[in-house]
């Protein structure tokens, strides 16, 4: 990892469901603001849920007969999220800051951890009172050979003022950011390199074997599927590396836990967190963590 390489803070976790609007009314359920359904040209459909500097991307197929095939140098999102989609829901890329796609596009390049054009694109956004307004984004992908089923990108935001909205970023529940990744493989060592590369941190090993890189907005924790077990879900029986989902911070658990049990939704209690099993989630676990 060079040492000019600037740490990069999460950005947002693309998680797929099978039904956006149901997924969206869990997610409201649980005490998050979900906003509107948003569609892409290149046929996939999202519904945002927004904290400070980060938020969540549940994602849908719309239209399968508009999205481009992968090609040389040219990485193609909705051919990624179709094909995690098919292989089940839940989180299956992890986007982090970008302050200079095109640079960071080169320096996966020179790094050999990717060698993709960065994608640009714009959408129309509404606003809490209706109007609408321009938001746009450049994406630069990294590559990551050892853990295939796990999409990385950074994405660069060139219309900040009209997509980070505090009124969007009120929630029920009281989460105030996005404070956690969880990535689950046999060998966490295997991905010191690439993680470092990728995110401009350095890797910290953990007592169960596994690593925890502190970013500028969250932490990316990378779990033996012995730990991830016992921590977050039971088995999930998956081989190959996947993302296990997120936490948020919340500034008490206690209202948090009388909305899980309210609504029946299956948790259980991991230290000073509460956690959504994925199979209650659409495949994503869903930890709450007092802060």
């Amino acid at each position: 990892m060079p040492e000019t390489t600037q740490a990069r803070g999460l950005d947002h976790l693309v998680i797929g469901v099978a039904d956006l609007d149901t997924a969206g009314t869990f997610y409201e359920r649980l005490g998050f603001r979900v906003g509107a359904r948003n569609r892409h040209p290149w046929g996939t459909e999202n519904r945002i849920v927004q904290f400070p500097g980060a938020f969540l991307e549940l994602i849908t197929i719309g239209d399968v007969t508009l999205i481009p095939p992968h090609a040389p140098r040219h990485f193609s999102f909705g051919a990624f999220v179709r094909d995690a989609l098919a292989r089940g829901e839940g989180m299956s890329m992890l986007a982090l800051e970008s302050r200079d796609a095109v640079g960071d596009a080169n320096g996966f390049r020179a790094a050999g951890i990717g060698d993709f054009e960065p994608f640009f694109f714009e959408r129309q956004a509404r606003r809490p009172d209706g109007s609408e307004v321009r938001v746009a984004f450049s994406l630069a992908f990294a590559e990551n050979q050892a853990a295939s089923d796990c999409g990385f990108f950074v994405c660069q935001q060139h219309e900040p003022q009209n997509f980070w909205n505090p009124a969007f970023q009120q929630h029920e529940n009281g989460a105030s950011g996005l404070s956690a990744v969880f990535m689950v493989t046999e060998e966490p060592a295997a991905q010191v390199s690439l993680l470092g590369s990728f995110s401009g941190a350095e890797s910290f090993g953990t007592p169960e074997g596994g690593l925890r890189l502190p970013l500028p907005r969250g932490r990316l924790e990378v779990l033996t599927p012995e730990a991830a077990a016992a921590t977050l879900d039971g088995d999930s029986g998956r081989t190959r590396p996947y993302f296990a989902g997120f936490a948020v911070t919340v500034p008490n658990l206690e209202p948090i836990r009388a909305r899980l049990v309210g609504g029946d939704v299956a948790h259980h209690r991991d230290g000073a967190r509460l956690v959504v099993s994925a199979d209650a989630a659409f495949g994503c676990v869903i930890a709450f963590e007092q802060g």
